[in-house]
């Protein structure tokens, strides 16, 4: 059978397994991983290449690091810091996510989500408000902001690289004039609709085996300890911030921050290896596969290019538009929206070329398209992230996550026409 069929089939497997979640989600990728190697369309090595991923690698660190910053009782300090300045749970909601895409513009989104993580979850606890109505909104914040700068998502650098072949580029804000808007709408949406359509549910029915729910008497933590898991986040941040100047990739400053935690007892080696969630790391690394399998297989380039060739050779540019946001949409959720980006902006730029439509209108649409990662809990590492500390269930997270994708693609339907025509 052919590879790309056989990918297709686990791909139709994957989502009725993490729709229905009749086992555990890790377990469902990981039977794809598997499945993937034993069928000859990735190698062993491949299928589990995610293990040393160096997003796996970032938010295992992270997870470290914000563990200490959790444990010190900071998270605790500067949770009761935003409480004071949004007092009511809208108003905290809001606040949230516009720290949290304002960060991500100039850092990872994972990286992000793994700054703001011990801090929700400690406002969490020391109020009403549910972790998952907080966590989710975190992540998503942290996708959309990512279209805030052309550093924001590898995937905009991607495009980039793309749109340079034929001698032109995106500013270093440009991708704001569409990813600012839908924050804002994406915001506003938590604030009025989505909140209301997640588990509202208390602090007793979230917990889990997480280091981030036990008790913790801060008061008996020295001061230095608290001072140590402060500078130790702050300059992880900053490493990560300056990754181009000083060439230290973002998983070795967080690996380097996690070590001189453990090294220093700030926390024990054996709270540092239990704030590591392992459901999480295994729904990732099968996801990972998957994504690898449609990219190699070629079954991605095939829908893609099925889809469009639909159209004709002189399609209209809104429904050209529309398919391109929608496909690239539809991908991002089930792959990275790296990968999504890698695989779609080539295909972008032969269309644009081949009807005669301005490259970077065809190509900035692809790459918002392919941040709208909002539906699944396996559409970007920060979703796999929070959804192993949140109350939800896979489709609990589509039903708050697809009106938000539907959203983001009307907003592009009215700015991108305006901004970036196919046809200046």
């Amino acid at each position: 059978m052919d590879e790309s069929i056989i990918t297709l089939l686990f791909l139709i497997f994957a989502i009725v397994m993490f729709t229905l979640e009749i086992i555990p989600l890790s377990i469902s990728a990981m039977i794809v991983a598997i499945g993937l190697s034993l069928t000859g369309v990735l190698t062993a090595k491949e299928a589990f290449a995610g293990f040393v991923d160096p997003n796996v690698l970032l938010f295992m660190a992270m997870f470290i690091v914000g563990c200490a910053f959790f444990e010190t009782g900071m998270a605790e300090k500067i949770g009761k810091g935003i409480t004071h300045f949004a007092k009511t749970p809208k108003k905290l909601l809001i606040v949230v996510m516009g720290i949290t895409g304002l960060m991500s513009g100039f850092l990872s989104n994972t990286g992000t989500a793994a700054v703001i993580i011990p801090v929700v979850i400690g406002i969490a606890a020391k109020s009403s408000i549910s972790r998952t109505s907080l966590l989710i909104p975190v992540a998503l914040a942290a996708a959309m902001g990512g279209n805030l700068t052309l550093i924001g998502a590898p995937g905009n650098m991607i495009a980039q690289s793309t749109l340079n072949l034929t001698n032109q580029s995106f500013g270093f804000f440009e991708y704001a004039l569409i990813g600012l808007p839908i924050l804002v709408v994406g915001t506003l949406y938590f604030g009025l609709i989505g909140h209301k359509l997640l588990p509202q549910n208390n602090d007793k029915s979230e917990t889990t085996n997480s280091v981030f729910d036990k008790q913790v008497d801060v008061n008996a933590v020295p001061r230095w300890k608290k001072l140590m898991a402060l500078l130790v986040l702050i300059f992880t941040v900053l490493a990560m911030i300056f990754e181009d100047i000083i060439h230290v990739p973002l998983y070795i400053s967080a690996w380097i921050g996690a070590l001189i935690l453990v090294a220093t007892r700030v926390i024990t080696e054996k709270t540092a290896m239990k704030s590591i969630d392992m459901n999480t790391i295994l729904l990732f690394v099968g996801s990972l596969s998957l994504a690898n399998a449609i990219q190699k297989s070629g079954a991605g380039e095939l829908i893609a290019k099925t889809i469009i060739n639909i159209l004709g050779t002189s399609p209209s540019s809104y429904v050209l538009l529309l398919v391109i946001l929608v496909i690239s949409a539809v991908m991002t959720n089930f792959i990275s929206n790296t990968a999504a980006t890698a695989l779609l902006a080539p295909i972008s730029l032969s269309i644009a070329n081949s009807i005669g439509a301005d490259p970077r209108a065809v190509i900035m649409a692809t790459v918002i398209g392919a941040s709208m990662a909002f539906a699944t809990p396996i559409g970007m590492p920060a979703n796999t992230m929070v959804y192993g500390l949140s109350n939800i269930t896979f489709i609990q997270y589509v039903k708050v996550g697809l009106p938000l994708v539907v959203l983001s693609i009307i907003v592009c339907m009215i700015l991108l026409p305006l901004l970036f025509p196919f046809y200046p």
